[in-house]
């Protein structure tokens, strides 16, 4: 029986401020790489022509310009993407939603951009606990591949865990990690049912 349950946290990054600038800086350097590739682009066509009709350059001069030509359009560009979403590594945070015993995870870039992460239902839970218990270390042990760290902080907020969720699935077993606050903990305990905990 799925229970109507609402309550809605955050994992903030505790770094806010400074990686916010980071944050603005990469988005400045994707224009300004855009920018500039557009204007070659815009450009290239016209200088290409007159590259094609210049009857001093040999055949492989005027390869050569057109080659160097296209290779500054797509550094710019390449520039432009690789900047966009290097920017994506900072100022990121986490919403956390649980309702209708499912715990729905946004991830959020510079406190604007949102985009859906996943959803965990309390029937797919095998494990519940705290990152700091024994009890992580087994989990660990007994799967493949790395944890998913849904939380932008390397310690805790105020008043707030690092909490694991073992997750089984048709691919096999994943393991999330999250920062919340006790209340959530309990949440996710009472649907997934108190057997699922992990105290130590």
């Amino acid at each position: 029986m799925r229970r109507d349950m609402l309550y809605e946290e955050s994992a903030t990054c505790n770094r806010e401020k400074t990686e916010a600038k980071f944050y603005t800086l990469y988005l400045v350097l994707a224009i300004i790489c855009f920018v500039i590739a557009c204007i070659v682009a815009f450009y290239s066509v016209p200088f290409i022509q007159g590259i094609l009709a210049d009857k001093d350059l040999t055949t492989f001069g005027k390869v050569f310009n057109i080659v160097v030509l296209v290779f500054l359009i797509v550094v710019f560009a390449g520039g432009g993407v690789l900047f966009w979403f290097i920017k994506k590594r900072f100022n990121v945070s986490y919403d956390y939603t649980f309702v209708e015993d499912e715990l729905r995870i946004t991830k959020i870039f510079n406190g604007r951009s949102r985009k859906y992460y996943t959803t965990i239902s309390a029937d797919s839970l095998l494990k519940i606990g705290w990152c700091e218990k024994p009890s992580y270390q087994n989990v660990l042990r007994g799967i493949q591949g790395k944890p998913k760290f849904l939380t932008p902080n390397k310690t805790p907020a105020e008043e707030k865990d690092f909490v694991y969720l073992l997750v089984g699935g048709s691919l096999g077993k994943t393991l999330y990690v999250i920062e919340c606050k006790q209340m959530m903990l309990e949440y996710l305990v009472q649907s997934a049912g108190i057997n699922k905990f992990e105290r130590e």
